[in-house]
């Protein structure tokens, strides 16, 4: 497959990421279906594996080139947008919005593609980050390391899948939403559906698929904080 063409798979996964996350965002307008917040627990590790899918794309060692700076601009640029949409919408949070975890996970992602004494740098860098802002990094440090370890994780079915879904469960262990349901069901269904999202994930990127589904461009980018809008518009009037 050329580096540039489309994969069904991983468009498939970017649905389903954008899917989950949604459901999981409806409890802010619908109060009552907290359960959603299980669905949710999907979404991350999904849009993690997008990330990972998207470097192990690239040439290892050519970190350097226009498709990883504009990237890695689209990236700063939506970290930076997403922020007042998430305030509104989720004004008691403690953390950033998700995106400068995924942007912190790529840079470690494309350390453990690229490699060499550049790599290195970038991947320790935003190691460092992470640990410096861990907890206003929404999911954490371990929430970081998620890309890097579904990248290793990718060509290595098998054992080698059970790290992303360890990291999975660590970056979602610290949510308030466990200490306030402590051993419940819930709390037990949440655990759980983190352990399995990031290898259920890496199994529908190696399923063969002939369909066609509609990409996901680059016009993705704008449905976190275009969501995140709509929610507290319809919120604030409804």
């Amino acid at each position: 497959m050329s580096p540039h063409a489309r994969d069904a798979n991983l468009d498939l996964l970017k649905w389903l990421a954008m899917l989950t996350m949604l459901l999981d965002h409806l409890r802010y307008v619908w109060p009552e279906a907290e359960w959603l917040f299980i669905v949710g627990r999907l979404a991350f590790p999904l849009f993690c594996l997008g990330v990972a899918a998207n470097v192990a794309r690239s040439q290892s060692g050519v970190l350097y080139s226009d498709g990883n700076a504009r990237y890695l601009v689209w990236m700063v640029a939506f970290a930076l947008i997403s922020e007042l949409p998430y305030r509104l919408l989720s004004s008691d949070s403690s953390t950033l919005n998700v995106m400068p975890s995924l942007l912190l996970g790529l840079l470690i992602a494309w350390g453990v593609q690229h490699r060499g004494r550049d790599g290195f740098v970038l991947a320790l860098a935003g190691v460092s980050v992470a640990v410096l802002i861990h907890e206003r990094l929404m999911y954490g440090v371990f929430g970081a390391l998620l890309p890097a370890a579904l990248l290793l994780a990718m060509p290595r079915p098998g054992l080698a899948w059970l790290l992303p879904a360890a990291l999975c469960v660590l970056a979602n262990s610290r949510n308030r939403w466990l200490a306030e349901w402590e051993l419940q069901p819930n709390t037990l269904l949440i655990l759980l559906t983190a352990f399995v999202a990031p290898m259920l994930g890496l199994w529908l990127l190696r399923r063969t698929r002939h369909f066609r589904i509609w990409p996901v461009k680059r016009w993705g980018y704008w449905f976190y904080p275009g969501h995140l809008a709509a929610l507290h518009v319809i919120r604030t009037f409804v």
